[in-house]
């Protein structure tokens, strides 16, 4: 006869304890906080002292800080046709990219970016999780140069922990002191770097020096180096696993099949501490020795061998602490390592799992992401550099002038988007007889400078002996000559007023 197991009425159904490589389950206890909740929100306050590690995923944390740095703070020095390569000049409302002058009616292209960015961020997650967080997130990489720098001043975890907990000292002081002040140069030269993306780089640090920035200026460089020097060196995994809405919504791209750091509890478990000589095997032992080195090392100090958590950032830390454990007790390599979920419980080989990555969710990302590549590239290489808008003078629709001759005001507004000067000869058609001129200097012909927008009152005029009244459609022709011969032509459609 089966058993029906018994019921607390206050806590409700029993149920069976859950294995130990699952995350612990939050219960509410009788109205009041469980152990759990309570554990939970001492865990928030609680300081975490990431011990240093070593090995392969530690060199491409290293590598990737390096490249990123370089990119951030090296592109804005980066000069390209006399100018700054990478300039978001907001006041003048041109964005420079290389080659590229952007004005707000590219506006489409950021939009475009967005999405680009979007759909890559699902197609990386569905993959491998939280990779980019472990690696290239600015919040994980600022607080690798800050724990570098920390770790450099005041020594690795277990000296940090002692120099807490120790009263304040002489050397405390000092201690304390000189690692602020090297966070608060890097958190300042950072930025200093953001606002040269926004203002020439080159002026800005001659008005650093000098003293002579913009309120603004100060501001926001105020502002960002704050922001680093308090997300990076006090707020930590804070951020990580409380602020950022990344950590929230992963779940939802996350499978069975997504390739994530992963510990092997049925190779692991019983997990327990044991002497080299013994065959941990005919004792009965899985291969984790519980020495928590995963968990010293782990930045959000989370607990990997609890399960798949929001909180684990992807970065390999606990795979090289583990795989050096396993090397000195001679077990093989691997107890924790990148893998999904379905190899643990299936046993499939690594071959195996990553031949299931690219399934048809991943497939249907990276068809849209690769469309919408092409079709921005493309767009990108065919765009104008030359762009026309015509609008009409409302206050004059059309008027008889001195020569029996009927006049139509316009004002074209046209914008250069190459980095040469151009040559605009302008030309009308859809009436017999039709001439245009610009209103300044009667003629057909104006100058513009390289990326720079010009508004140019026209007036367009056609025979009243060739034209009966009413409204005619037209075509002006705006056509570019550079420098080096090449010819661009634009035609923007318009209308004719003829009064009776």
């Amino acid at each position: 006869m089966s058993s029906e197991p018994s019921v607390n009425p206050e806590q409700g159904p029993a149920t069976a304890a859950a294995p130990a490589w699952q995350p612990p389950r939050v219960t509410k206890v009788g109205g009041g906080s469980s152990p759990q909740v309570e554990k939970a929100l001492a865990d928030v306050r609680k300081k975490i002292y990431p011990r240093s590690v070593s090995g392969l995923f530690a060199h491409w944390r290293i590598a990737m800080v390096v490249l990123t740095q370089l990119i951030f703070y090296g592109l804005p020095w980066l000069q390209w046709n006399g100018r700054q390569a990478v300039l978001l000049d907001l006041a003048a409302r041109k964005f420079y990219i290389f080659g590229m002058v952007l004005w707000p009616q590219d506006v489409i292209y950021l939009a475009v970016l967005l999405v680009l960015s979007a759909f890559a961020l699902f197609l990386f997650t569905a993959m491998a999780g939280r990779l980019f967080c472990g690696y290239a997130c600015p919040q994980t990489v600022y607080t690798e140069i800050f724990m570098w720098v920390e770790r450099r001043i005041e020594g690795d975890r277990l000296a940090r922990i002692r120099l807490d907990e120790q009263p304040w000292t002489w050397r405390k002081l000092r201690l304390k002191a000189a690692k602020h002040t090297v966070w608060i140069l890097i958190a300042w030269w950072t930025g200093s770097t953001f606002i040269g993306y926004f203002a020439p780089i080159r002026e800005l640090g001659m008005g650093l020096i000098t003293l002579s920035l913009g309120p603004w200026q100060w501001f926001w460089m105020a502002f960002y180096a704050f922001a680093t020097w308090g997300n990076a060196g006090f707020m930590r995994e804070a951020v990580c696993k409380y602020m950022c809405p990344y950590a929230r919504f992963q779940s939802v791209m996350v499978d069975d099949d997504t390739y994530v750091v992963t510990y092997d509890f049925e190779r692991g478990e019983p997990r327990g501490g044991r002497s080299r000589r013994i065959d941990h095997k005919e004792a009965g032992m899985g291969d984790c020795v519980d020495c928590s080195l995963c968990v010293q090392v782990c930045p959000t100090g989370i607990d990997i061998r609890d399960g798949l958590q929001y909180m684990c950032i992807g970065c390999g830390a606990c795979v090289d602490a583990c795989d050096q454990v396993m090397e000195k007790m001679d077990y093989p390599k691997g107890l924790i390592r990148y893998t999904s979920g379905r190899a643990i419980t299936e046993g499939l080989t690594q071959p195996q799992v990553r031949k299931r990555l690219f399934r048809p969710r991943v497939l249907a990302y990276m068809a849209i992401l690769t469309l919408i590549s092409i079709a921005f590239v493309i767009s990108l290489v065919t765009r104008t550099t030359l762009r026309v808008d015509v609008i009409r003078d409302r206050g004059v629709l059309g008027r008889e002038v001195a020569g029996g001759m009927i006049e139509n005001v316009y004002r074209l507004q046209i914008i250069n988007t190459t980095e040469s000067p151009l040559t605009i000869t302008l030309g009308a058609s859809g009436v017999p007889g039709l001439s245009i001129l610009t209103a300044d200097s009667s003629s057909n012909s104006l100058e513009i400078d390289a990326a720079s927008n010009k508004l140019v009152p026209v007036v367009l005029r056609a025979p009243t002996q060739e034209v009966k009244p009413g409204l005619y459609d037209i075509n002006l022709t705006a056509t570019a000559t550079s420098a080096e011969g090449d010819e661009n032509v634009v035609v923007e459609r318009s209308s004719f007023f003829v009064p009776k």
